[in-house]
């Protein structure tokens, strides 16, 4: 994944520095800010791809941040997220009104946030945050054709996955080397809205193993799945 920019804008210290603890171990670039006054600052310096603003904050609130940056033309299609308090639906409802793309009640699940983060980025940047084509060792995973390449002995032999194991495969292969849990995987593939157990991934990457060959896809205990190094 290329250089992805997220600016996390929350007065409160302990849920900052989790957040940017999470987001930096999964590959981000993570700055951070206290107030909305900062964070317009920090925009304008970073220029972020994404913006996770809490709503209610001193100096300069969520919701007029969020006004600012829509106001603004360099900033005006940045994708935000807004985090409200729990049950505080006039939140949510301001947020959007502001100009925001999605919201999110606290306490904040960093998993669901995560795959909020993901959805947006694909939606607004689908160039930069996707390649069209994984190359894995000797496999090709063609995003644009549905299609995976694997070549045995000089011949290539072309795959066809349904879509569902096709996301799953793309989605282990984008981070080659890293630990994926099945709830990360079911929010990416299937979405947060689809109700589908823990057990669908495992069925998912057991027919995959059939396709492509077992040696792609490993198994971390009690944990998920990596595509391997």
């Amino acid at each position: 994944m290329p250089d992805i920019k997220i600016l996390l804008v929350d007065d409160e210290p302990d849920l900052l520095e989790l957040l940017r603890y999470n987001l930096i171990r999964d590959g981000y670039t993570v700055f951070t800010a206290a107030n909305g006054e900062l964070a317009l600052n920090v925009a304008a310096e970073v220029r972020p791809h994404l913006v996770v603003l809490d709503v209610r904050m001193p100096v300069l609130d969520g919701i007029e941040t969020c006004k600012r940056l829509r106001d603004n033309r360099d900033t005006t299609d940045l994708p935000v997220i807004m985090l409200t308090a729990l049950s505080q639906e006039i939140d949510e409802v301001k947020g959007l009104g502001a100009g925001a793309d999605d919201y999110i009640a606290k306490p904040v699940s960093y998993r669901k946030l995560e795959a909020r983060i993901k959805s947006l980025l694909r939606r607004a940047y689908p160039e930069e945050v996707q390649e069209p084509v994984l190359r894995r060792e000797d496999i090709e995973i063609d995003r644009e054709k549905y299609l995976v390449r694997r070549t045995v002995q000089g011949e290539e032999r072309k795959l066809h996955l349904p879509r569902k194991q096709f996301e799953l495969l793309y989605a282990l292969a984008s981070r080659p080397g890293v630990v994926r849990t099945r709830e990360e995987l079911l929010d990416e593939v299937w979405g947060e809205d689809v109700y589908v157990t823990p057990r669908t991934v495992d069925v998912h990457v057991r027919k995959i193993r059939d396709t492509i060959g077992e040696h792609y896809i490993e198994t971390v205990k009690g944990v998920g799945y990596r595509f391997a190094e």
